[in-house]
């Protein structure tokens, strides 16, 4: 029996399926927001003044933050361009994978309806010499993992 070592978190692929198969399209910077909690709701019991019961109530999911170098021909960007111009919104679905020293997947985290938030692209300026990233942020309803 070999000793269980925690997997690195720099070697990961995130596809927007349905929307690019274009091999830039998955290379991402980070990938942050992957997270659920549940909402509560406070319940007083008549008599019991110790505590109070705590129900969940509704999931919460966070936005889904995905940054890279800027790209200028990219089929994703389109994608965030028409709903940001043109208000139309064709909701995706992001698998983010995480993968080990093989390039085989660890785990998969399927985003389900997934739809463009915010877009950001870092400042410019003339006295630094830094890559220009562009920051995804996206809604989305809830996440399944594999």
């Amino acid at each position: 029996m070999t000793d269980y070592y925690p997997p690195w978190g720099f070697y990961f692929k995130v596809v927007f399926n349905d929307i690019s198969q274009d091999k830039n399209d998955v290379r991402f910077q980070s990938v942050s927001g992957l997270s659920v909690e549940y909402d509560y709701e406070s319940f007083r019991e008549g008599g019991e003044n110790r505590f109070e019961h705590k129900l969940p109530v509704r999931t919460k999911y966070s936005d889904l933050v995905l940054k890279r170098g800027m790209l200028v021909d990219s089929a994703v960007i389109e994608w965030l361009l028409d709903a940001f111009q043109n208000r139309i919104f064709k909701p995706a679905t992001v698998t983010v994978t995480l993968m080990n020293e093989k390039s085989e997947p660890l785990r998969t985290w399927n985003v389900v309806h997934a739809i463009p938030k915010k877009w950001l692209v870092s400042d410019f300026s003339s006295t630094e010499n830094s890559i220009v990233v562009e920051t995804m942020e996206l809604t989305y309803q809830y996440f399944t993992v594999q």
